[in-house]
């Protein structure tokens, strides 16, 4: 008996330990990202039969349980997911709105001054002060519209990093997230009942990084595994198999990045295909305000010099000469398909700027019709043969079946204006040869800046700018209370998943305390069974 008292001290002795160890495992980690807190589950020895009854052998130790819910935790991801997307597209819209919105860097001011500079120069064209004041402001003007053009641009590139960093880092989770799938199904083949949980914290670490990338979704298998899907399906890891995500050019526009997803080939993807997180984010900024605000600015450049040009060019300058060009004016860009036929050309050129959108156009052939495609609201119009005149530009070129074309008309026009004239005599401030007192046609050029010039001749150039910034201001300050909200559920959702998984130093606490006090307790029990022990032998004798 008394060794059987003894087996029942050590028994609770080593469950004490086992207690102790893992209390102070959760101290240790209370602070580690995506670590969920363990409890020993311990359950009665079997009972042996004296024949007078039975008598309990002490305790085992059944398994250490993870504290964790599937629920909660795809709870918090998801709302990671969509918190992260608001944000960053907070955060970059944010950007543009305090560039257009700043009174100094603004276009507005640029474009007052370079018109006042024209009224005074109807006031007095034959001097030659006033005309080099009017080329002076034209020239900031210029720089102007080039200086918030490649500030775009930059935030551009640096989109296209930020995208090409999280697509990296995408794959390198799925990867490691693979490599534990097949560390943890092994342990769990080997012993269902006990499971690696520190290692398993670690995956739903991994998968909630990658949620902060983009939407997730996690099936978990039978063997321990997660089959891990992000986006609208993507298989990403799939056992011990991981998939990835990389960056790839465009094949219509080489300046252009896209998302492309990683199996036996590199295949990209549209950008609906990737919701939430920091990338889903990112792809909506583009599609959704930067390509649009980039247009817009090019479309103000590209009326506001070509109409006054249009006006130059019906005057004369103070040589008596026909007036030429003030600005130089960018053509439309256009993108040939890596697919098209060798023999494939498309010119496009404007031919009303009043009808002139912000959009970007696909066309398309197919051996018998030609289809182009307003991007701005995917509107569709079909023609027999080119050329064609659709929203102030002239389609012209030879196509084979299945070549296709992206059309930028105003995309990069800010950034590449600049001025045609740089001689003062060459401005065209009259209305007929040898008038160099005379304003008519300088008059003519300032009326421009209060004349519907855009928009189908519903805004002027101001307007326009202020529409755009409006725009900007508008939907920057939509996303902020948005972003706002999602953080809350975000808190909210933390706060739930960390009541449940977390660690509450009180708790262990008083645990640890629990654990000693049964440590010190078996021990005694453990001291009077070797007493008994003694006692028997020193009777024996």
């Amino acid at each position: 008996m008394a060794s059987n008292i003894l087996t029942i001290g050590q028994s609770a002795l080593a469950a004490a330990q086992v207690g102790i160890s893992v209390t102070g495992h959760n101290i240790a980690n209370a602070s580690t990202p995506g670590y969920s807190r363990q409890e020993v589950v311990q359950s009665a020895a079997l009972a042996q039969d004296f024949g007078f009854g039975y008598i309990g052998q002490g305790t085992t130790v059944s398994s250490i349980r993870r504290i964790h819910s599937d629920l909660l935790t795809q709870q918090l991801n998801t709302a990671q997911s969509t918190s992260s997307a608001t944000g960053t597209y907070a955060a970059h819209m944010s950007q543009i709105d305090n560039m257009l919105a700043d009174p100094a860097a603004g276009l507005s001011p640029s474009i007052q001054k370079f018109f006042t500079s024209i009224q005074a120069l109807s006031s007095n064209p034959g001097d030659a002060a006033t005309r080099q004041a009017a080329l002076s402001s034209a020239s900031s003007l210029v720089g102007r519209f080039q200086s918030l053009g490649d500030r775009l641009n930059e935030i551009r590139d640096a989109f296209n990093s930020e995208l090409s960093a999280s697509t990296e880092q995408v794959t390198s989770y799925a990867s490691k997230i693979a490599q534990l799938n097949d560390v943890i199904s092994k342990a769990v083949g080997a012993n269902k009942d006990n499971v690696p949980n520190d290692l398993m914290d670690q995956r739903d670490q991994l998968v909630t990084e990658i949620s902060k990338l983009v939407k997730t979704t996690v099936n978990a298998q039978d063997d321990g595994s997660y089959n891990l899907f992000v986006g609208n399906g993507l298989p990403l890891v799939i056992g011990s198999k991981s998939y990835g995500l990389t960056t790839v050019r465009s094949t219509t526009d080489s300046t252009r990045i896209e998302v492309a997803y990683v199996s036996n080939t590199v295949k990209p993807l549209a950008d609906n295909m990737l919701a939430g997180g920091s990338i889903g984010g990112l792809l909506q900024f583009r599609a959704g305000s930067l390509d649009s605000i980039q247009n817009q600015l090019g479309q103000i450049a590209t009326v506001l010099t070509q109409t006054f040009n249009a006006q130059h060019s019906l005057g004369y300058d103070a040589n008596g000469n026909v007036g030429g060009n003030f600005f130089n004016v960018p053509t439309p860009d256009v993108f040939g398909d890596a697919a098209n036929s060798g023999s494939a050309t498309l010119n496009v050129s404007i031919s009303s700027t009043s009808a002139l959108t912000s959009s970007d156009y696909q066309l398309k052939y197919d051996g018998t019709n030609y289809t182009i495609t307003r991007l701005s609201d995917n509107s569709v119009q079909t023609f027999g043969s080119l050329p064609q005149t659709l929203d102030g530009l002239t389609f012209n070129g030879s196509m084979s079946a299945d070549d296709s074309f992206l059309v930028e008309p105003t995309r990069n026009a800010a950034t590449k204006l600049s001025l045609a004239i740089s001689d003062i005599n060459k401005i065209a401030a009259a209305d007929a040869a040898g008038g160099n007192g005379n304003n008519r046609n300088a008059l003519q050029l300032a009326a421009l800046q209060t004349t519907g010039t855009l928009n189908n001749g519903s805004a002027t150039y101001e307007n326009a700018f202020g529409q755009l910034v409006s725009f900007v201001g508008n939907k920057t300050n939509e996303l902020k209370i948005n972003a706002a909200a999602e953080d809350t559920l975000l808190t909210q959702a933390t706060t739930a998943q960390q009541s449940e998984s977390g660690v509450n130093l009180d708790e262990e606490a008083t645990n640890l305390l629990r654990y000693q006090q049964a440590y010190q307790a078996a021990g005694k029990l453990m001291q009077v069974a070797s007493s008994l022990f003694d006692l028997l032998l020193t009777i024996g004798h």
